[in-house]
């Protein structure tokens, strides 16, 4: 069984009025039970070429519904005001801006489930990583 555990740290001197100092640790397990993911799509980096041309990531038909599917996005931009505009199905989830990171579940149930990103500047690199319940 594999074993795959995510965490996240947050922590500020000047955010609030206290230290934030914040840790959390989940394994990513299957859909109702706890057995780790055993699929992924594996590590990788997409450099979308030109500016503005949205592109599908993950097709929702490609992988079963009701499943505890997750998703890892980076931004590998140095430059502060390049961002990915994720969306699925048709919904913008948020921006990830230069740096920025995002862990997400997916409910990947047929095409319209599609996670998409559009680049706001010319080549710019996306690393990815889907984990997936199948």
């Amino acid at each position: 069984m594999a074993t795959t555990t995510a965490t996240i740290v947050l922590s500020s001197t000047d955010l609030l009025s206290d230290e934030l100092s914040l840790t959390s640790t989940a394994t990513l397990t299957q859909a109702g039970n706890s057995t780790g993911l055993t699929g992924t799509e594996g590590l990788a980096r997409k450099t979308v070429t030109g500016g503005h041309a949205q592109y599908t990531l993950f097709d929702g038909s490609n992988f079963a519904a009701d499943k505890a599917h997750k998703i890892y996005l980076k931004n590998l931009s140095t430059t502060a005001a390049e961002y990915f505009l994720i969306t699925i199905n048709s919904e913008d989830v948020g921006r990830l801006y230069a740096g920025d990171w995002a862990l997400i579940p997916w409910s990947a149930h047929d095409a319209d489930n599609d996670i998409k990103i559009d680049p706001s500047a010319a080549d710019m690199t996306l690393e990815y990583m889907l984990f997936t319940d199948e």
